[in-house]
């Protein structure tokens, strides 16, 4: 099954472009679903047709989904919802107040991932494209399983011991009714689902693509992004240059935005070196409905198969040396100076702008020790040696590689 993830600044063109491409899976004959994550969903509007909150067919073999987050939202946290809002009632607070305070900001965004993992392990799609909402919202969603997993690993444990043992006092002494363990069940679930989105997204089969128009502010927001995927291991397989003008026949006008788009898209080209640039043209009219969708998807990929899976090496890898090993991270565009890497115990915390990625280190590289590290090239490379071989100068856990 392929996955292909479409995401981009606001207001780009990536809902068009996303129902292109499943629109041309479609006709290859492969089973499609394309699937919107986005709160403000634009499918309906490309495919020009009603879509439900499960998937609609709208074409043979080609299904399109919005998801009803609100409605997910309610179904996977309703446990946790209905012992926090008890909690908050024996302490006075107004019902509308606490049906406030237990709604987690962006939950409906993370459980529309969760409904891409339903469809990833029902078997029943071939290809599946996801609408993903605008760079920033998909960045932190996709942070999310990792940072979740350092919480359940290092902090639930704890506090669900803690509780365990407080439970009994705390129940007599306020009266309020503590949570029990299927508040920590349900939260363990989450996590556990969302590693799995994580490890769907990040494997060899999915992919994102970046969708952006030739305007300077849009290529260096798609150039964050393409560095921000690579931190967390997402794997970028290709830009598409949307709202290009035709050349031909300008007028005095458009030759002036030809000639800015032109030097844009040099920009573009020089940017992401290595990944294929699509470029679709500016259209008379906007493309509405699976015909058209696939008209612009044909002239987009000009023949190239939409559907290759990438090949090559993945944004993160370990190669083992004589001496040790060897980490590399992709970091395209970062310097050595917007890097932060530090070690503590069998994690690696790297720091680019205002994202943090904690790496777990497998069994075989925390027993190691850091010797060094250096961003060449657009890559973050650590180096790791056996102590048991190897004299070497290392950093004291939590304190700062350079």
């Amino acid at each position: 099954m392929r996955i292909l993830l479409f995401t981009g600044k606001g207001g780009v063109g990536k809902s068009t472009i996303a129902a292109g491409t499943a629109a041309l899976a479609a006709a290859a004959g492969q089973r499609t679903l394309v699937l919107s994550t986005d709160a403000a969903h634009s499918l309906a509007d490309a495919f020009g047709m009603p879509v439900g909150s499960d998937p609609t067919e709208v074409a043979d073999l080609l299904f399109v989904q919005q998801v009803d987050a609100q409605l997910r939202f309610e179904q996977s946290w309703a446990q946790i919802q209905g012992d926090l809002l008890s909690v908050l009632d024996v302490a006075g607070v107004d019902p509308v107040a606490a049906e406030e305070l237990t709604v987690i900001p962006g939950a409906e965004e993370v459980l529309a991932l969760l409904e891409l993992r339903l469809h990833a392990l029902s078997g029943e799609w071939d290809v599946i494209v996801v609408d993903c909402a605008p760079t920033a919202e998909t960045l932190r969603l996709l942070a999310l399983p990792e940072a979740l997993g350092w919480y359940m690993e290092r902090v639930l444990p704890t506090q669900r011991r803690v509780m365990k043992a407080l439970k009994p006092v705390l129940s007599r002494a306020a009266g309020v009714p503590m949570p029990g363990d299927s508040v920590f069940d349900a939260v363990e679930r989450l996590h556990a689902e969302l590693d799995e989105v994580h490890a769907l997204l990040a494997g060899p089969a999915a992919s994102v693509r970046l969708v952006l128009t030739p305007e300077t502010m849009v290529l260096a927001e798609a150039r964050r992004a393409y560095t921000s995927l690579s931190l967390f291991g997402y794997r970028v397989d290709g830009v598409v240059a949307n709202r290009v003008f035709p050349a031909e026949d300008a007028d005095d006008w458009r030759a002036g935005w030809v000639m800015a788009q032109d030097a844009v898209l040099a920009q573009v080209e020089e940017s992401f070196t290595g990944l294929p640039v699509w470029r679709s043209v500016y259209r008379a009219t906007e493309p509405v409905g699976v015909a058209a969708l696939s008209d612009l998807a044909v002239d987009v990929y000009a023949g190239a198969d939409p559907l290759a899976v990438p090949t090559g090496i993945g944004p993160f890898r370990v190669d083992r040396t004589s001496a040790g090993a060897l980490l590399h991270l992709a970091l395209p565009f970062v310097s050595r100076a917007e890097v932060g890497l530090a070690r503590n115990g069998d994690e690696l915390v790297v720091t680019v702008g205002s994202y943090r990625r904690l790496l777990t280190l497998p069994a075989g590289l925390a027993r190691l020790r850091v010797a060094g590290a250096k961003v060449d090239a657009g890559e973050l490379q650590v180096r790791f040696f056996d102590p048991a071989t190897e004299t070497a100068t290392d950093q004291p856990a939590g304190e700062k590689v350079t």
